[in-house]
């Protein structure tokens, strides 16, 4: 499980290292991948918190 919380905070950092690229060149490409990613982090850690919290009930 705590590989899981690692990637999902590299996830995270990776994400806003590209909203900081898209701030600073202004190129569209880096925002489209920044909520792509971010996206696909939420939708993982939603997932993760889902097992975490099937553990404490089952």
């Amino acid at each position: 499980m705590l590989l899981f919380r690692w990637l999902i905070l590299l996830l995270l950092l990776v994400a806003g290292v590209a909203f900081a690229y898209y701030a600073t060149t202004g190129d569209p490409r880096f925002k489209t991948f920044a909520w792509l990613l971010l996206k696909w982090t939420v939708l993982a850690s939603l997932g993760y918190f889902a097992v975490l919290i099937a553990e404490r009930v089952l």
